[in-house]
């Protein structure tokens, strides 16, 4: 399992921290976002930021975010166009797109005519870059993107299999009632874990997203088996959003433990 880190995850550490923090994890990378509420990379120069993560072993292998990427307009366009360039220029291999989530042009005509238009206008800024564009659908209800095979299939409509890769996010796969996995589809993998046993499926927010342990309700280990069993062999990024695990007192214990726990789960059911 190649561990990698989102910076959601920690979002208190600072850039230099947060590398240091994935180094010693093992990860073999990071993914660093642009919703922290501070400028990216603590404001560091872009090819700095990213020599300093080659410097400490880590790949860049995630630049979020462009939202709502599938509301397609000049703002959007200029949004993606902006993300690229700060991806040449750091290193990072993929950008990531995130569909609408309000509730707003989830009808089934309008959700696919947007996700089409928004892919035909990307697919050549991610060409003429040499990138990856990720693309996540989100399980949420209220979502304009549930559907790992909608993603699927227009990306193939589009013959942008190239350019265009989805995130296999165990949280929404969860809230999404699952279905196909597509492997050689799929560019990244998220984790995180649902503990609170009070919760019903579709009362799951990312606010619950936790660590994973023994009382999680997602599935993690499965869904991990799944991939790598069926050919997986990219990163595998913690993404917690839960306020809970962001105020941890010892950030690298706990996520030590977990990732120990789930490597020991997987090495004891192929045993």
């Amino acid at each position: 399992m190649k561990r990698a880190l989102n910076h959601m995850t920690v979002p208190n550490l600072g850039y230099a921290s947060f590398l240091d923090l994935a180094a010693s994890l093992e990860c073999v990378g990071v993914e660093v976002r642009n919703d922290l509420g501070r400028p990216l990379f603590d404001g560091m120069d872009p090819v700095a930021a990213g020599q300093m993560a080659q410097d400490k072993g880590l790949r860049l292998v995630g630049l979020s975010q462009v939202y709502p990427f599938n509301s397609w307009s000049d703002a959007i366009a200029a949004e993606v166009r902006d993300l690229i360039a700060i991806a040449k220029a750091c290193g990072a291999e993929t950008i990531s797109l995130i569909p609408r989530n309000d509730g707003t042009e989830t009808g089934n005509g309008e959700r696919h005519a947007n996700l089409r238009i928004a892919l035909k206008n990307i697919k050549p800024m991610i060409e003429d870059a040499g990138l990856v564009a990720l693309i996540e659908p989100l399980g949420f209800p209220r979502s304009s993107l549930r559907s790992k095979q909608d993603a699927v299939e227009t990306i193939n409509a589009l013959d942008a299999a190239h350019v265009f890769k989805i995130v296999h996010d165990t949280f929404h796969h969860t809230l999404a009632e699952g279905g196909p996995i597509f492997v050689g589809q799929t560019g990244i993998v998220h984790i995180s874990g649902v503990v609170d046993p009070a919760l019903g499926i579709d009362q799951m927010e990312d606010e619950h997203r936790v660590l994973v342990d023994a009382q999680d309700r997602l599935g993690n280990v499965a869904q991990i088996r799944a991939l790598l069993s069926a050919g997986y062999d990219g990163p595998i990024s913690y993404e917690c959003f839960s306020p809970q695990t962001h105020a941890l007192a010892d950030p690298a214990s706990a996520l030590r433990q977990s990732f120990e726990f789930i490597s020991s789960q997987l090495a004891a059911e192929a045993a």
